[in-house]
Order: C-alpha cells, then sequence, then structure tokens
C-alpha cells in the first residue's frame, strides 16, 4: 500500500497541493491547526480529500512517506524538528509543482520589488502574446494551474519561506532584486542566513539559465562571491558596462543580442526602485526573446501594483498614497526617497527587528509628521522623536487618518508606509490598504 503525502495547511498552497496529489493518484491528508476558510474545505471535501483542522494528529504525520508544508509554517515549529529528525521530506508546494511542469520558470526573489517586478513582467510577456502564468506569493499556487494544464511559462514569486523547502526545483530566470534586512524573526535574527535563504534560488541553475541581479546592491555584490551558480550572470544598474543601465535620458537594456531604449519619462511607474524594477523585466522579457518593440509596449502600458505606491486621489490639497505592501524599512525608504511633497508618514504595526537607522536621514528632510499605527508604539516614538516635529500615537485605520488629514497641509502627501507586518490590527497588509483607499474614497464622494 502507497504510504500518504501529508500536506500541512490548507490555505491556497496547501489545498492546492493536495488537489495535485490526489490528481495524480498519490494518497493525501491535510491538516491544519488553525481553523481554514470554509471555501478551501469545500475544496477539500469536493475532491474527497481527508483533513483535520484545529489540531494535528502527530502519529499519522510521522508516518508520511512526505510532508508539502505551507510556507508560512515556521521550520522552528516542533513538529516540524520531528519531521526533520526522522528523516521525512519536508517540501514547498513549489517544490511539488516542479515535478510535473516542463515550463521555463521566471523565479523572482528580493527584500523589495518583487512583486511589482514579477506582476510587470507578466504583463509584457502576456501583452507579447507568450502563454505566462502568475505563481508563487502572487496569483495562485502552481499547483492549481497544473490541475489545467501545463503552461509555457510560470513567473514565480519566491518568497525566503518558499526557497527553505525547495530542493530540486530549477529556475531558469532567476532574479533577486535586492536584499535588505526582513524575517529576522525566522532566520534566528541573523541576516546572513536569511541571504541564504535567498540564494537557493540560484541552486539548480545550469549554463543554459540566466542570473539576474542588482550590482548597485552591496549585499548582493558580496553574496556573489560565495554563494556561485552555473547560469550566465546578467547585472543591472547605474554602471555604463551593465545590460541593463541608463544612459543620459533612457532605460538601455541588452540582452540574446538585443537591444533595448526607452525614454525614462515614458516609464508608468516612478521612483528610483521602480527603475531597477523596469531593467530586471526588461531584461528577464529578453531573455525569453520576446521583441523589443513588444517589450517597450509592454513596459510603458502597466499600471502598477495595488497597495505598492498607490495613488489614492486628493483631499483637500492632499495626496493619498497606499503603500501598505511595505513591510520592511528598504521599502519604507524607496517610498520616501520617491516623495516630492512634505510627508505625513503612517507608519507601525507587528515590528519584525526593524532598525530605523538608514531612515532617519531621508525622514528628517521630508517628514513633518509621523503617525504611528498599531497596538504598541514605543519603538517607533523613541526611535523618530528627535528627528519629526510632530509624533503622534494612534491605535486604528480610522484614528491613524483622522490625525493625517488634521496636520496635512496642502500640497502635502499623507503616506501610509508602515515598515512593519499588519497582523496586530489587521488580517494582512491588503486588508489595510483598503480600509486606507476606503477611507479616502469617502472624504472625496
Amino acid at each position: 500500500m502507497q504510504k500518504e503525502v501529508v500536506v500541512l495547511g490548507a490555505g491556497e498552497s496547501g489545498v492546492a497541493a493536495a488537489l495535485l496529489l490526489k490528481a495524480r493518484g498519490i494518497p493525501v491528508f491535510v491538516s491544519d491547526r488553525g481553523l481554514p476558510s470554509a471555501y478551501f474545505l469545500a475544496e477539500l471535501e469536493q475532491a474527497g480529500i481527508p483533513y483535520e483542522a484545529g489540531g494535528h494528529s502527530r502519529s499519522r504525520i510521522l508516518a508520511a512517506a512526505e510532508v508539502v508544508k505551507s510556507p508560512g509554517i515556521p521550520d522552528e515549529l516542533p513538529l516540524i524538528s520531528q519531521l526533520d529528525a526522522a528523516g521525512i521530506p519536508v517540501i514547498s508546494d513549489i517544490e511539488l509543482a516542479g515535478r510535473y511542469s516542463k515550463a521555463h520558470v521566471v523565479g523572482i526573489t528580493g527584500s523589495n520589488g518583487k512583486t511589482t517586478t514579477t506582476l510587470w513582467l507578466q504583463h509584457v510577456l502576456q501583452s507579447a502574446g507568450v502563454d505566462a502564468v502568475l505563481a508563487g506569493n502572487v496569483g495562485v499556487s502552481p499547483c492549481r494551474t497544473l490541475l489545467q494544464r501545463d503552461p509555457a511559462v510560470f513567473v514565480t514569486e519566491l518568497s525566503s519561506f518558499q526557497l527553505d523547502r525547495m530542493y530540486r526545483y530549477r529556475v531558469n530566470t532567476a532574479v533577486i532584486t535586492n536584499i535588505t534586512p526582513d524575517h529576522l524573526d525566522r532566520y534566528h535574527h541573523r541576516f546572513e542566513e536569511y541571504v541564504a535563504a535567498k540564494y537557493r534560488i540560484l541552486q539548480n541553475q545550469t549554463g543554459e539559465d540566466a542570473y539576474l541581479w542588482c550590482s548597485d546592491d552591496a549585499v548582493l555584490r558580496a553574496a556573489n562571491e560565495q554563494f556561485s551558480t552555473a547560469a550566465r550572470s546578467l547585472p543591472f544598474g547605474s554602471e555604463d558596462t551593465t545590460p541593463g543601465r541608463v544612459e543620459g535620458n533612457e532605460l538601455v537594456v541588452e540582452n540574446n543580442g538585443l537591444v533595448l531604449r526607452l525614454p525614462l519619462a515614458q516609464l508608468p511607474l516612478k521612483g528610483k526602485h521602480n527603475l531597477y524594477n523596469a531593467m530586471a523585466v526588461a531584461l528577464a522579457a529578453l531573455e525569453l526573446k520576446v521583441p523589443v518593440a513588444q517589450v517597450v509596449g509592454g513596459l510603458t502600458s502597466f499600471k502598477g501594483v495595488p497597495h505598492r505606491l498607490e495613488d489614492c486621489g486628493e483631499v483637500d490639497g492632499v495626496r493619498y498614497i497606499n503603500d501598505s505592501k511595505a513591510t520592511n524599512v528598504n521599502s519604507v525608504w524607496y517610498a520616501l526617497e520617491s516623495m516630492t511633497r512634505p510627508v505625513v508618514w503612517i507608519a507601525g504595526g507587528t515590528d519584525k527587528g526593524n532598525d530605523y537607522a538608514e531612515l532617519k536621514e531621508l525622514v528628517a528632510a521630508k517628514v513633518h509628521t509621523l503617525v504611528c499605527m498599531g497596538v504598541d508604539n514605543r519603538k517607533l516614538e523613541k526611535d523618530f522623536e528627535a528627528v519629526v516635529p510632530r509624533v503622534l500615537s494612534t491605535h486604528s485605520m480610522e484614528g491613524a487618518l483622522s490625525a493625517a488629514r488634521e496636520f496635512a497641509r496642502s500640497g502635502d502627501a499623507v503616506l501610509l508606509s508602515p515598515a512593519c507586518a499588519s497582523f496586530d490590527l489587521f488580517r494582512n497588509y491588503e486588508h489595510r490598504g483598503e480600509l486606507f483607499r476606503a477611507m479616502v474614497k469617502k472624504w472625496m464622494e
């Protein structure tokens, strides 16, 4: 009798993995110690997949042939440690999907910019008629797509948590946008462990593959000396010799004998960080031999990513910008760097071991009011009370936006760019951003 595979977690990645295993004739059991959504449980029931919720049957799990772990489950969980000690393979849904796919995989990771780069690239590819499907940390699990078909290209956003449990999965075109301290609570507060997790994206590359990376990032330059790949190196940045660069007022990208030139003014997303994202997108598209004219068309017609420097409108001469997706310090740096108006900054939430030192000079230059929004605002208050003329403490979106509106002047920008996770007051960063957007929209009516 074939031993079953256990899936831990009954969210999108776990349920999609279970459905794919079932479709391939492999016995599967799903276990979630929480209470999954009714939607996902209905999918399991309809497929006839046994499951449990509200706890784990350890004896059954420890008898598994293999375990597929949802990325949100930390490796330090005692059950995961027991599985590792017992020699039972624990993999991600991405690793599972790779066994059943022959698609060209574009894998995109980094601390910041990976979602924008992923969505922008898929837009470019689809606009050019390429069969490209979103997967990973955005879109749906590749396992769900594989229930229907194997596309030509998977454009896959890969978090460090997904990379942690990937072993044989091969990324044909790997992109690392940057690496800055983030999620250190999951990596024993050791930055080098987080860096090593990101570089797992290169582990199975061959000479036929490509590695795209930002040459302006000092962490990547140093890590490239430690983590090698057989793939071609395609850096992008401010140097004159990189395949992706700026010449005068033009974006210039060269790959596969193709040369793209685009006036910077035609890029729809502003800010230095989005210039890097555009370079990565163009390099990846040219790697897939998309004609230059079609790459340009896709680059210039992209509309941006919700909750990432999203313009929500103007009230009484004040521009409101939703950057709820900025859950770490470096994301906030890029957001503030792109601001051309005086700023009322809304920040706070669940701190992930943040060091705010790199923000202080920029905050001092651009921010006149900091509105802290969290259950516990003491760290933010302490770090910025000597930097910002006015620091306020609030504990809800309504309270934060009301305070921001009170102290914002015509010509200002109110920037929601939290630098923290959302889980103290909100379901996730999307929920946080949606509440911000809805309140601004109500004021505009």
